[in-house]
């Protein structure tokens, strides 16, 4: 059975990947970007809603998933958020989209940001879920911090030595990710964690989202640093799970409000993985802010 009822699928390549994504509906472009350890897959109790009043797309990023996974540069730059980003927009220009609203979680979310940092023209809005910026949270890490997202600093090591750690892993660790919560695994389908588990099972995988880290930690930061005189300017909706790590130890609007200028947002009754605890308040909130020409 098809997660995405309805949805075309069609991979686009890129000048620097190829992108696996599915598409559907009809209106106004939405662009949803997802987290790790995860594919374009943990959208599918949203996107099929969601494409009743818009034209929702729903790729693999860079490494992720059916998409291409190059091989780490020295400086990690083909895994930065900007070359990400830039996938995005040519991925969205080829389906005839030249402006669109972005909604990205976790690593999805850190994506939608550099590229409305960018690409400003082409992202109506930004919407991101259960993050702080980047920069943010590394200058504030704590012994809490660390605990919590223990992973960031373990997938950031030197290669091959993490990746060597996680091979043959992929079942366990990635169901161990998606559990770490109060709920465990009881808001995850059978086959979405299938396929996440299916994806991560690639040794190219593990790499490619070793690298998505690892240029977090510096080309990501660089580039962050260099746009903090800079603010977004389009609207930007934030949600963080009240049961998260972003509701414990950062204040979600305020760290958002220090990069751009137009914010809103509010705490949901779950925990990291909103598009699959609840996905029906989501698209509620998707609703209320997306407007429609």
């Amino acid at each position: 059975m098809s997660l995405f009822p309805g949805f075309a699928h069609r991979r686009v390549r890129t000048s620097g990947a190829t992108i696996n994504l599915v598409f559907g509906g009809k209106g106004d472009p939405v662009l949803l970007l997802h987290g790790y350890p995860q594919t374009h897959a943990m959208w599918h109790k949203v996107a099929p809603e969601l494409a009743r009043d818009y034209t929702v797309v729903c790729p693999d990023l860079r490494g992720y998933g059916d998409s291409s996974k190059p091989k780490g540069l020295p400086d990690h730059s083909n895994y930065s958020k900007r070359a990400m980003a830039s996938d995005m927009v040519e991925v969205m220009r080829a389906l005839g989209h030249e402006r669109f609203h972005v909604v990205g979680h976790d690593r999805g979310g850190r994506v939608a940001h550099r590229l409305a940092r960018d690409h400003g023209r082409r992202a109506r809005t930004l919407t991101v879920l259960d993050i702080s910026p980047t920069l943010k949270m590394y200058r504030n890490t704590t012994m809490q911090f660390a605990k919590a997202y223990y992973h960031w600093f373990f997938l950031i090591q030197e290669a091959p030595m993490p990746e060597q750690m996680l091979r043959g892993q992929a079942p366990f660790y990635v169901l161990k990710r998606l559990g770490r919560g109060k709920t465990g695994l009881k808001y995850f389908s059978k086959q979405a964690m299938a396929e996440y588990v299916r994806a991560f099972k690639d040794p190219r995988t593990i790499h490619a989202t070793c690298e998505d880290y690892r240029a977090a930690a510096t080309i990501d930061l660089m580039h962050d640093q260099q746009d903090l005189r800079k603010k977004i300017r389009m609207p930007l909706l934030a949600l963080w799970g009240k049961q998260g790590v972003i509701e414990a130890l950062f204040d979600c609007l305020a760290d958002w409000r220090e990069v751009a200028t137009d914010v809103r947002g509010r705490a949901l009754a779950c925990g990291h993985f909103i598009p699959e605890e609840k996905p029906g308040e989501l698209i509620a909130e998707l609703r209320r802010f997306l407007p429609r020409e």
